[in-house]
C-alpha cells in the first residue's frame, strides 16, 4: 500500500509563497501519476496540477503561471510551488497517486490572508 506525506502549508499573506511537498513511500517510478487536488468546505475537490511518470503536466487554468509542480526522484518526492498566492487559493491541499489504486495523503491547510 502506498502512503503519501504532506507538508509545508501555511499562513501566508496575498502575493506570497508556499512550497507544499509530498512523499511517497513507494519508489515514484512504480506511480503513473501523482497530482495535487484541493478543496474548500461545501465544494467539490478540484484538480490543481498532475505529473505523469512520462514527465507530462498539467495546470488548472486558475493557477497557470503562478504554480509549478515537479518532482525528485531520488526523494521518491513532488513539490508544489505556489508564487503569487490569491485569498481564493485558500483551500485544503491533498496528494493523490495513481498505481494500480488510488491514494491520497492527509491534506495540508494553505491559508492566504488579503
Amino acid at each position: 500500500q502506498v502512503q503519501l506525506v504532506e507538508s509545508g502549508g501555511g499562513l501566508v499573506q496575498a502575493g506570497g509563497s508556499l512550497r507544499l511537498s509530498c512523499t511517497t513511500t513507494a519508489n515514484i517510478f512504480s506511480i503513473n501519476a501523482m497530482a495535487w487536488y484541493r478543496q474548500v468546505p461545501g465544494k467539490q475537490r478540484e484538480l490543481v496540477a498532475v505529473i505523469t511518470s512520462g514527465g507530462s503536466i498539467n495546470y488548472a487554468d486558475s493557477v497557470k503561471g503562478r504554480f509549478t509542480i515537479s518532482r525528485d526522484n531520488a526523494k521518491n518526492t513532488v513539490y508544489l510551488q505556489m508564487n503569487m498566492l490569491k485569498p481564493e487559493d485558500t483551500a485544503v491541499y491533498y496528494c493523490y497517486a495513481d498505481q494500480i489504486y488510488s491514494y491520497w495523503g492527509q491534506g495540508t491547510q494553505v491559508t492566504v490572508s488579503s
